[in-house]
């Protein structure tokens, strides 16, 4: 069979069959490089391209997120604020009542002590003069009228002996004593008393004071 002749087609592929054939390993190596590199440069430019076409509804969506998370930030805050106010107002009203409830008897004991001077001093003028049973009986009236005072919260004031003090007591007058201290309650001339530890009515007293001032 004879061989057809070849086109100058066939003859330019043949030769670069040829070519091909004649490269090297390092020569393939090379050009598989570049081809590389050139895949690797597409697809970078690729990446730079959707990284820089954001989405602007996700933008949106993001801005939202971040808006809600400051509103709820605000809100638990305020809250917070609103239970604290809460908790001292109830405490305040808890404190109030409780004075209230210390201090409703004040009025009425104030008018109830003149009653127990009366007795004290009624029992002090029955030295030697009343009978056994009338200072008795005055004396259990008046120990009665103490015993219910104090179960209220009253406390006499009693401070014979004391530095003065004037928070609860109240200086009538002062006279030189060279056998105290200066500035000590040398007589009660009329009892203090407390409710609750509130001064309700200051003790009367004498007060010592230096000799020769």
């Amino acid at each position: 069979m004879a061989k057809e002749p070849q086109t100058p087609l066939d003859e330019e592929l043949a030769r670069e069959e040829q070519e091909q054939e004649a490269e090297t390993p390092e020569q393939k190596a090379q050009e598989r490089l570049e081809e590389g590199e050139l895949e690797g440069l597409i697809e970078d430019e690729g990446d730079t391209v959707a990284t820089s076409t954001d989405n602007p509804e996700a933008e949106v969506l993001a801005a939202e997120v971040e808006e809600l998370k400051q509103s709820l930030a605000e809100a638990k805050d305020q809250a917070l604020r609103e239970a604290a106010e809460a908790q001292n107002v109830r405490r305040r009203a808890e404190q109030e009542a409780e004075k209230a409830r210390k201090f409703a008897l004040e009025k009425f004991v104030k008018e109830l002590l003149p009653v127990v001077d009366s007795l004290e001093k009624a029992l002090e003028s029955m030295e030697g003069e009343a009978s056994e049973a009338h200072r008795e009986g005055v004396s259990m009236t008046l120990k009665m009228q103490l015993d219910v005072l104090g179960k209220f919260g009253v406390e006499p004031i009693e401070p014979h002996g004391e530095p003065f003090d004037p928070q609860v007591h109240e200086a009538l007058t002062m006279v030189p004593n060279p056998e105290m201290e200066p500035n000590t309650v040398m007589e009660v001339m009329q009892k203090g008393y407390l409710l609750n530890g509130r001064l309700v009515r200051p003790a009367m007293v004498v007060v010592s004071q230096k000799a020769g001032e």
